[in-house]
């Protein structure tokens, strides 16, 4: 090896070093620096985004994603408020606001916000109702929502939204809820019968009391029955006749002086 060829390779090695202390990072990352495990900044670009330059060896880096996070609580066994036990699975929308909390004071910011809300869905679901926990599940996500955010803001952690997605019920208990669903049908049924028939007799009742005052309607209404009788009919009917509708083809005699 020649004397020229020594500053060459080591400025390729110097090249070379230098290049891979170039990092790059995305719109939606930050870096949380440390040189020499205390928290700092790059030589060049801060903690991003864009090109950033480190030292190799000198400086360390860690990745934080600022995106919107989806996170799948797994099925829970819990026993509700009236002592009913079923099954419940949730998801929680959540991002990092704060690189530096997220990295600095928890160990696993993904871990720890997966336990948090385990607990969490335990906790809280286990103080409601069955019937709370099926029909108001709007109310339960935002305290959900509420209290795991709480928990999660010293981690730097934002969370967006939680979601209770399944409630698995014991065979014993969907077989009760659908006769009560069942019997509640029938209940209906029976109330919407009791009116049709309440107001029919209200409509039957002023019907009377409207031919009671004028007769010509009850004697029209009986020849329209007659004609309702006899339509598609080959039988012979025989229906008496009142003398009411007969007095009005008879002349009436005058009166005797």
């Amino acid at each position: 090896m020649s004397i020229f060829s020594m500053p060459v390779i080591v400025i390729a090695v110097i090249v070379m070093i230098l290049y891979s202390g170039v990092k790059v990072l995305r719109e939606y990352e930050r870096g949380v620096i440390f040189f020499f495990g205390k928290r700092s900044k790059a030589l060049i670009g801060g903690n991003g985004p864009g090109i950033i330059v480190l030292i190799p060896g000198v400086y360390q880096m860690v990745k934080v994603s600022l995106r919107t996070e989806t996170l799948d609580v797994p099925s829970q066994d819990i026993i509700t408020k009236d002592n009913v036990t079923v099954k419940v699975n949730a998801v929680v929308f959540f991002r990092v606001v704060d690189p530096d909390k997220a990295i600095l004071d928890v160990e696993n910011y993904l871990y720890a916000t997966q336990q948090m809300s385990q607990t969490t869905l335990r906790s809280v679901l286990g103080q409601s109702l069955l019937d709370d926990l099926l029909s108001k599940r709007e109310e339960i996500n935002s305290e959900l929502q509420r209290i795991i955010d709480l928990q999660t803001e010293p981690w730097g952690v934002k969370v967006m939204a939680v979601e209770v997605k399944n409630v698995d019920l014991p065979q014993e208990m969907q077989r009760a809820i659908a006769r009560q669903a069942e019997a509640e049908r029938e209940r209906r049924a029976k109330v919407i019968h009791a009116d049709g028939e309440y107001e029919a007799s209200s409509r039957l009742a002023d019907a009377a009391e409207i031919m009671s005052r004028t007769p010509a309607t009850l004697q029209l209404r009986y020849l329209q029955t007659l004609t309702e009788i006899t339509v598609g009919q080959n039988t012979t009917v025989v229906f008496p006749l009142p003398m009411d509708i007969l007095s009005a083809f008879v002349p009436k005699k005058p009166p005797e002086t």
